[in-house]
């Protein structure tokens, strides 16, 4: 376990380790993705904030399970307005697998994320997505071969970073979509402002999405006012009519509060 890791809230050096004894594909994956900067482009055009619902059945961080289908959560999501899902496919500590993103993929038209915690090159290649998570923290030195890996796969990487070192990591790694945790990894504490303090550091031409602790209309307006070009929302979705939810999030222009 090297320094970085050591710094890690315990639920995470768990779901880390785990992630470390899962095994890979048997051979490279070969993706024809849809375009989730094209997706993003789209609802800005319809007036709408861009939303990437995630389909999470549980959590470490959040109480009780969703026992719905899968399937059908994702299409109420896109029904809602979704610009794109994230589909968790970690099986140990959220409830997912890759079956269930591969029903949901071909269920539905928009670009779907792979929400995992990807450690080697074999990983990728365990389901076809358009996205795929890479987590700068969990890939220290080994972050631009991942880039470069699911690039080469048609995989549209996107690339986590919690703070100003780790995004200029992701930028020289090549990433050209970054997601910005408000979450620290090291206590699990959520504070919007990280995304505030690191997103004016990030590019024009990258693609930026606010990650973590939006939960209302008006932190998605605060999210976007700081730079978001899409909302990667998961608890506040999954907590009751997701479709309904959905729906609220991408419409959020508004100065309306979501209903609780």
């Amino acid at each position: 376990m090297n320094a970085s890791e050591d710094s890690l809230a315990p639920e995470v050096r768990s779901i880390l380790d785990a992630a470390r004894e899962r095994p890979g594909g048997d051979e490279p994956v070969a993706v024809t993705a849809r375009s989730f900067p094209d997706a993003v482009a789209a609802t800005e055009a319809a007036g709408r904030i861009p939303v990437v619902a995630e389909v999470k059945p549980t959590s470490p961080t959040t109480a009780g399970e969703r026992t719905d289908d899968p399937v059908e959560l994702a299409r109420e999501m896109v029904a809602g307005g979704a610009t794109a899902l994230s589909v968790l496919t970690e099986p140990d500590h959220f409830g997912g697998s890759v079956e269930n993103l591969r029903r949901i993929r071909e269920a539905v038209d928009v670009p779907v994320l792979r929400k995992d915690f990807v450690v080697n090159e074999s990983q990728l290649d365990a389901v076809e997505s358009d996205l795929v998570l890479l987590i700068a923290r969990f890939l220290g030195d080994d972050l631009s071969d991942l880039v470069t890996a699911a690039t080469e796969r048609g995989f549209q990487p996107l690339v986590e970073v919690h703070d100003r070192d780790e995004l200029g990591r992701a930028l020289d790694a090549g990433a050209d979509i970054i997601g910005v945790n408000n979450r620290d990894l090291a206590t699990l504490a959520v504070d919007l402002e990280t995304f505030e303090s690191v997103a004016p550091h990030a590019p024009d031409d990258v693609t930026l999405l606010a990650e973590s602790g939006v939960m209302s209309a008006e932190d998605a307006r605060r999210m976007r006012a700081a730079g978001a070009d899409a909302l990667l929302i998961g608890t506040a979705i999954m907590d009751g009519d997701v479709r309904a939810n959905t729906d609220r999030f991408s419409n959020a222009t508004a100065k309306t509060e979501l209903s609780e």
